[in-house]
């Protein structure tokens, strides 16, 4: 799978785990801001806690405490990198 593919994939599993159902980007800039004001699907904190979940079960990968929450959802980019640094 290639880097545009992890992005559409990740894309896909945060915007159904958030229910985001319309003005869907057809991508996201891997570095673009996931949460808060900037993000491109208008994401926040709340969002957040559906994504790690997602994110968990999806990939069986674990994201601890909030520090490296907070980290590994800053993009798209430092998501998919968590992920292919803590293989289950």
């Amino acid at each position: 799978m290639d880097q545009d593919q992890i992005y559409q994939e990740l894309q896909n599993v945060i915007t159904e785990a958030c229910h985001i159902y319309e003005d869907i980007p057809d991508t996201i800039d891997p570095d673009s801001t996931l949460i808060g004001p900037d993000s491109p699907l208008g994401l926040d904190s709340l969002d957040a806690v559906e994504i790690v979940v997602a994110i968990q079960k999806h990939y069986d990968v674990r994201i601890g405490g909030q520090q490296s929450g907070r980290e590994a959802l800053e993009s798209l980019r430092t998501l998919a990198n968590y992920i292919k640094s803590n293989p289950s």
